[in-house]
C-alpha cells in the first residue's frame, strides 16, 4: 500500500489520477441545493 497502490489516496496522486479514493473537489459530502423559481 503506497505509491504504487492504485487503490489508494498516495497512489492517485502519484498516477495522477481521481477515483472514489481520491474525489476532484474534496470529501466533503454536502448536498447542493437547488433554488426553483415559482412562476405563480
Amino acid at each position: 500500500m503506497g505509491k504504487g497502490d492504485k487503490k489508494t489516496k498516495r497512489g492517485k496522486i502519484v498516477n495522477g489520477t481521481y477515483g472514489v479514493s481520491r474525489p476532484r473537489k474534496g470529501n466533503k459530502s454536502s448536498a447542493k441545493t437547488q433554488k426553483t423559481k415559482s412562476d405563480k
